[in-house]
């Protein structure tokens, strides 16, 4: 589900999309739920006016605000710190947009220094928007499990906190079962090499609150910046990436 950071405090005018969600109070709500098991005993309240945000892609020309053009898919990956794992995606041809933000917490309109206090229950996440008729879920989500760590709980190499946890927020139901299946496989190929229990997050149904500006596609502002993203050297097995 997504909320509008372009016009503060307005709902988000968008069509019904299709029978599996229904239109309330500025956002689109699954009518499957799931609630992240990382949420703390006590969170900060957030409030209710949305982050401004300018919605255009600064390296992709494209709008990273909904409502995406039709036959668009859209999934969240957290992989650590965003900025490096947001290039990552946006990289690939068949990708409409992408943005950052966070997801999998309980607090409205988080801001980057509220999530780092751990009291917001989010993670950072990327959100990636694609056309599931030129890249599949599963080849989406071998980049997934390849391009990070996912045995590492509450941090990924040496950024720490609850923050930096694996995570795949779907946004489909057939997405969900791509992201189990191909956790279960990459699980025997990460065993094989010696590498303890995966970690992930795996939900449907997470609002998604977009970061900060400046966060936005960091690395091409900053092509020098931090990047931390590394994978564990393991490969996922070949099979069919068609699902």
């Amino acid at each position: 589900m997504f909320y509008d950071k372009k016009n503060a405090g307005a709902p988000l005018s968008l069509p019904q999309i299709s029978n599996k969600y229904q239109y309330h109070e500025g956002s689109f709500v699954s009518k499957v739920h799931s609630i992240s098991k990382h949420i703390p005993d006590e969170t900060l309240p957030g409030r209710a006016d949305k982050m401004r945000l300018n919605a255009q892609h600064q390296v992709l020309d494209t709008h990273m605000l909904p409502p995406f053009p039709k036959g668009m898919s859209f999934i969240l990956f957290g992989m650590g710190c965003f900025w490096g794992v947001e290039r990552k995606f946006w990289l690939l041809p068949e990708i409409h947009t992408t943005s950052v933000g966070y997801a999998g917490g309980v607090t409205p309109n988080p801001t980057y220094e509220e999530v780092c206090s751990g009291l917001t229950g989010h993670t950072e996440v990327v959100c990636v928007v694609y056309d599931s008729s030129l890249i599949s879920h599963n080849e989406l989500l071998n980049i997934f499990w390849e391009c990070h760590d996912p045995t590492q709980g509450m941090k990924q190499g040496n950024d720490r906190g609850s923050q930096y946890r694996s995570a795949i927020y779907c946004e489909t139901q057939e997405q969900v079962v791509a992201a189990l299946d191909s956790r279960d496989d990459y699980q025997i190929c990460l065993t094989g090499q010696g590498f303890s229990a995966i970690t992930t997050e795996i939900l449907i149904n997470q609002p998604y609150y977009y970061a900060e500006e400046y966060h936005q596609q960091y690395l091409y502002k900053n092509p020098h910046g931090y990047c931390a993203m590394q994978g564990t050297g393991v490969a996922m097995r070949s099979g069919d990436n068609s699902l």
